[in-house]
């Protein structure tokens, strides 16, 4: 991971709570590494929209992807878009509504999408992709066909222009209210991956690959 501070512009100043930002890449780095459902912003027609997808990181970009019919795709790229990921980590109960809150880690990413035109590249990046959630995965499977790719659309965007935003510890009440017999304090949240569950007509001769039960998320 890169020790670099990115600049701050003003799309990735944080215009409240300070102290809970971060511009340097390592800490956006990990949580991009951690978590790989996204949202992506950008503007179709005049109006906003936000889809969900997958994201990886590839050195000093981002990638996502999907169908190359996508209306969403298409209108993305070469245009301004804005890729956000965010992890909660807990719910943190006080002793006044107002103070609620939750633990989370998140990251914003601005900037212009790109998409990968040529084949070789496009495949390089879905392997990208796949071994980064199943290491060891991509070399076992069929191998993809030029149709597959064709259908594949790919894009990705620099992390130049980015910010990480994270909370953590329990709740912040006002002074007063320490005094209230009200129980505080946080809920931890954590996504469990369950255990694998085998389709029904994989072979009988083929066992479950080590990649399976190790993949980590959050």
């Amino acid at each position: 991971m890169s020790s670099e501070q990115l600049p701050v512009t003003d799309r990735t100043r944080l215009r409240r709570l300070h102290a809970r930002g971060a511009h340097d890449r390592a800490t956006i780095d990990a949580i991009l590494d951690a978590m790989p459902l996204c949202h992506v912003g950008y503007v179709r027609d005049g109006k906003p929209v936000v889809t969900p997808t997958l994201q990886w990181r590839e050195g000093d970009r981002v990638y996502w992807h999907g169908s190359s019919a996508s209306r969403a795709l298409r209108a993305a790229d070469g245009t301004d878009v804005c890729l956000t990921v965010s992890i909660l980590d807990g719910l943190v109960l006080a002793r006044s509504a107002f103070h609620h809150s939750v633990n989370y880690r998140s990251v914003m990413i601005f900037g212009r999408a790109t998409a990968v035109d040529d084949p070789a590249e496009k495949v390089a990046r879905m392997r990208t992709f796949v071994e980064g959630l199943y290491l060891g995965r991509w070399d076992g499977l069929r191998p993809l066909t030029d149709q597959e790719v064709k259908a594949t659309t790919v894009l990705s965007m620099p992390i130049d222009e980015a910010s990480a935003k994270i909370r953590t510890g329990g709740p912040v009440d006002d002074d007063a209210d320490y005094a209230l017999p009200i129980w505080a304090g946080v809920v931890p949240v954590t996504l469990i991956l369950g255990a694998p569950e085998a389709d029904p007509r994989n072979l009988s001769e083929v066992a479950e690959p080590p990649h399976v039960s190790s993949v980590e998320i959050g």
